[in-house]
């Protein structure tokens, strides 16, 4: 069994950081932690010039987060830790002064939404098919939904939310506006990630900087709402409900 993993590579200007775990590249705390801290060290690394932030396997891109962690957590301040993981890793993101490129190649399940609604360009296959499932075991895309809810719009995230057994497909995504474009396969995917990003390389750094800050303008209040966010999903995930749910996942 492979061992999970966060790496980053460095080419042509071109910072890609990959993420894995075997476990359909769900993410636990300490995957989370390196997440978040390899996104900011590529911030400030002048060897880099655009980002691209991709998962291992080909398959799931990412299944949200770790159920094996969620089913431990016993009181609320494990769990708020828990929830902060995915809120620091967006708002490393958020705060990140490059352009993040996502290449979703397969479904992404509750915080992997998270994940690709808050890179600044999204591209992905036609599998990359995306499910906000939290509702499912009793708590709800809280510390996610801001930033999915920045690229859908209220009524598209609210309706994934709530549908929270359905698969919406990539194409639909597309339509809603977090992937730009769609394709067949992941070496079509990956060609044109490549070329893209490699592009992006060719422009004014600090006119991408500046870029940056005005696409998120308004999200400065991020850190305090995930966290408060975090609170509100390490709360549920300890009601009586949720504890029976995630019995029957085990």
């Amino acid at each position: 069994m492979t061992q999970p993993y966060v790496k980053q590579t460095i080419e042509n200007g071109v910072g890609t950081i990959e993420f894995f775990h075997p476990a359909h590249n769900s993410l636990p705390g300490d995957i989370l932690a390196k997440l978040a801290q390899t996104i900011t060290d590529a911030g400030v690394n002048d060897e880099i010039k655009v980002i691209v932030l991709k998962s291992g396997g080909n398959r799931t891109f990412c299944a949200g987060a770790s159920f094996k962690e969620l089913i431990h957590i016993n009181d609320a301040e494990t769990g708020r830790v828990f929830f902060s993981g995915f809120a620091n890793v967006i708002n490393a993101m958020r705060k990140c002064p490059k352009f993040i490129i996502g290449r979703v190649q397969g479904k992404t399940v509750g915080g992997g939404v998270g994940l690709a609604s808050a890179t600044d360009y999204c591209m992905a296959t036609q599998f990359a098919a995306i499910k906000l499932s939290e509702l499912n075991v009793g708590i709800g895309p809280f510390v996610v939904g801001p930033a999915v809810e920045r690229k859908l719009g209220l009524s598209g995230m609210s309706q994934i939310a709530i549908d929270a057994n359905s698969f919406y497909p990539a194409e639909w995504a597309r339509q809603k506006g977090l992937f730009t474009q769609v394709y067949e396969t992941t070496e079509e995917l990956d060609e044109a990630v490549k070329a893209f990003a490699e592009n992006l390389c060719n422009y004014n750094p600090e006119a991408m900087k500046e870029m940056k800050q005005m696409f998120w303008k308004g999200t400065e209040d991020w850190d305090t709402l995930l966290a408060e966010r975090a609170q509100i999903s390490g709360r549920l995930v300890l009601s009586d409900f949720t504890k029976e749910t995630l019995k029957r996942f085990k």
